[in-house]
């Protein structure tokens, strides 16, 4: 039996009056007196009484257990009225408020008949379970992306999120995540559908002070927000969960709205009638790389913690490939989200649509929306290849994105250990992609697509360079994994998450400069930028979305045809440096190496 509910006592015995349909007494204040459990059930009745007959033996616990269970489904109710769905929030002024929508509901439960009442009482119980469920969700979702749940568009990310605890804690550990979510959500609603009768069930036994005390609260409400009383920086009276509900309804109509919007984006293309002879005619000859640096962000160079670190990082990045004759110029793009979503990010790079969901992206790999990689495809002057070591599993929105060949990681050749989430270190990808591609001979230009994975959360265990001569198949990793920090601990502090974040780029940014310089030559044009910032842990919950972009060459002419994008030279963007959308680059890069900076075919 439930604690929730009370279990009724018989008083009838065999051969007595039955005493079931008659009303008990009323009380001074008019409501019905408590039954009472110490009575016995009948000469002849050996039935126990409540909980196994512990009620009798023990009714002054009995009755402290009824009263605290009482309690607890009060504080359910009213922590799910009044919780907010970000972590930062949750502070002692958060749960000191008065919720509008309690008082509401208390209203309608006291006026509605008998079993109308039920109905509504198990519905509500249900709903703010649910309510509850997803705050919680969106403090995860705050947490990583920096933006709520999208109850139309996010559902497929939860799929990632276990794929993720997966590769970055094994089987076992996602087998035991999957099971802990699921448990929770069961125990939620019903723990809260519960609570929700318990509460209904008190006000409906004590209906006249219920009804006072709704009335007084409904009163002091009107009161607070009339006068704006606040308890430290917050109202004391809210309405908090309607208007989290209402803006959740405007979410899935702008989402239905912004399918037709984007409809018509996608259908405007500067260069969609260039011919291909005339398209990207100052990059001939050259081999031109596109790399992605996971979770390079802004705050990497900008934050005061980590400035100092990084500065010589990209100092001596700058003064090395200037040694060995490149030169470099560097700005600042906004990425289309926060924390997580790579593949928003690389398409709205790639693409030159502001690609901010998944609704997008799916619309866009199954249209016919020319990207980057394409138009260097549609040329027939580059071999377009992609490095994505971070794919795992089938890709065929790989097909999408016009690449002749992809490595993923099970074509790399590596034989070493992931490194958390990261499949393959950053060094090897870039040796693999050396032997595999760019070191063959008699080969034609190349256009590379690279994804660089090293500084993919939880950036613990983190590799480290070591001498390019002795990379070969991987293996020699399994020990430089066991040097390694434990993300179990590290996450403890997010300081320690901060700092293997800064090692964790510096590590990548490593890497990519070395190679330029063992591998580069007069037909290297490398552009390398970040996907997207970190999660708020790292950013201290800014929602700066900029991150830093650099283009590399060792040809002058190939940097004199973006001098009047007035970047910054060297590897380290200045502050204010210019500052595009993702989306613009595309076409930018377009015009400035096509013919005579200017494409053809315009609409």
């Amino acid at each position: 039996m439930s604690l929730f509910t009370r279990p009724r006592q018989l008083s009838a015995t065999a051969g007595s009056t039955p005493e079931t349909d008659s009303e008990p007494t009323p009380t001074v204040d008019g409501t019905p007196p408590a039954p009472d459990d110490t009575d016995d059930a009948g000469a002849g009745d050996t039935t126990p009484a409540g909980w196994f007959g512990w009620r009798r033996r023990y009714p002054r616990a009995a009755r402290g257990a009824t009263l605290g269970t009482t309690v607890l489904a009060g504080v359910l109710v009213l922590f799910a009225l009044i919780v907010p769905n970000r972590v930062e929030r949750l502070n002692v002024e958060a749960f000191l408020r008065l919720p509008a929508e309690g008082i509401l509901l208390a209203t309608l439960l006291l006026t509605l008949p008998s079993r109308s009442r039920r109905i509504v009482t198990v519905v509500s119980g249900v709903f703010l379970g649910l309510l509850t469920v997803l705050k919680f969700v969106d403090m995860g979702f705050y947490q990583v992306l920096a933006r709520p749940f999208d109850l139309v568009l996010d559902w497929i990310l939860l799929d990632d999120a276990a794929e993720f605890v997966r590769e970055s804690f094994g089987r076992g550990g996602q087998v035991l995540a999957v099971a802990g979510v699921i448990v929770l959500f069961v125990a939620v609603l019903v723990l809260m559908t519960l609570a929700m009768v318990r509460v209904t069930d008190l006000m409906v036994r004590h209906r006249p002070v219920a009804a006072r005390t709704t009335l007084v609260l409904g009163v002091a409400w009107i009161t607070c927000v009339t006068l704006g009383v606040q308890f430290g920086s917050a109202p004391l009276a809210t309405k908090g969960t309607a208007e989290m509900l209402g803006n959740r309804v405007e979410q899935v109509r702008a989402g239905i709205r912004d399918a037709q919007v984007f409809e018509k984006q996608a259908a405007v293309d500067a260069f969609a009638k260039t011919p291909p002879d005339q398209l990207l005619t100052g990059l001939r000859g050259k081999d031109v790389l596109f790399t992605f640096i996971e979770s390079y962000g802004r705050v990497a160079i900008d934050d005061p913690a980590m400035a100092e670190q990084m500065d010589a990082v990209l100092k001596e990045g700058t003064g090395r490939l200037k040694a060995a004759g490149f030169q470099s110029r560097s700005g600042w793009l906004k990425s289309p989200v926060t924390g997580a979503g790579s593949w928003l990010a690389h398409s709205t790079f790639l693409s030159g649509l502001w690609i901010k969901n998944q609704q997008r992206y799916r619309s866009l790999t199954t249209s016919d929306r020319m990207t980057l990689t394409n138009y260097f495809r549609r040329t027939g002057a580059w071999r377009t290849v992609g490095i994505v070591p971070g794919v795992r599993r089938a890709w065929p929105e790989g097909k999408y994105f016009g690449l002749d060949h992809i490595y993923d990681s099970e074509h790399l050749g590596y034989h070493g250990p992931y490194f958390s989430w990261t499949p393959v270190p950053d060094q090897f990808s870039l040796e693999a992609f050396e032997r595999l591609e760019h070191g063959r001979k008699d080969r034609e230009p190349i256009m590379a697509e690279i994804i660089l994975a090293s500084s993919h959360n939880p950036w613990s265990p983190i590799a480290r360079m070591i001498d390019w001569d002795d990379l070969g198949d991987g293996s020699v990793f399994h020990e430089i994994k066991k040097e390694g920090t434990d993300p179990k601990e590290v996450w403890k502090d997010p300081e320690k998450v901060r700092t293997e974040y800064r090692r964790a780029v510096e590590y990548s940014l490593r890497s990519l400069t070395e190679w330029v310089e063992r591998y580069g030559d007069e037909d290297t044009v490398l552009v390398f930028l970040g996907d997207h910032q970190p999660v708020p842990t790292v950013t201290a919950g800014s929602t700066n979305k900029d991150v830093p972009v650099t283009i590399v060459a060792r040809d002058q002419k190939v940097l004199d045809r973006v001098a009047d994008w007035n970047w910054t030279d060297g590897l380290k963007p200045a502050p204010d440096a210019p500052r595009w959308g993702m989306d613009k680059f595309r076409d930018r890069f377009m015009t400035a190496y096509g013919p005579q900076g200017a494409p053809r075919g315009t609409p």
